[in-house]
């Protein structure tokens, strides 16, 4: 068997020197199979996109408007959570407050401040004023 890496010496002559001249060609940045022709060559040109810039632009401001959007309605969930917390809180304070009113205005407790204060209460029933009583103390 011979080695197939090896190649047989050549003898080396003398020879001339040539100018090699290499022509320049324009290399294929692209495949030639359909569908990178299609994108390359009639949707994704130079006057395409040119064109679709002021589209680009108009969805930009739409995100833009969608995000603020959000952004206030989030805020506004939170300052209605905040105040219906604030509206618990004062419904049951006042629900408190009533209660200590309810049981503050009751005989009993008007006549143990009333009594606080050095006052009694009477034993005499109410005596029904007339007409003429009243106008001869006046």
């Amino acid at each position: 068997m011979t080695n197939r890496l090896r190649t047989p010496e050549v003898e080396e002559e003398e020879v001339e020197p040539t100018l090699v001249v290499e022509e320049k060609r324009r290399v294929k940045e692209f495949s030639d199979n359909n569908v990178v022709q299609l994108l390359s060559r009639r949707i994704f040109n130079a006057e395409a996109a040119s064109r679709a810039v002021p589209f680009v632009l108009f969805l930009f401001l739409l995100g833009m408007i969608y995000i603020a959007n959000m952004n206030l309605a989030e805020k506004n969930i939170r300052d209605i959570d905040k105040i219906s917390k604030q509206l618990k809180e004062l419904n049951s304070q006042y629900k408190a407050t009533k209660a200590e009113l309810a049981f503050k205005s009751t005989q009993s407790e008007v006549a143990a401040r009333a009594a606080a204060m050095g006052l009694k209460t009477s034993t005499q029933p109410p005596q029904k004023l007339t007409g003429e009583e009243v106008t001869d103390e006046h």
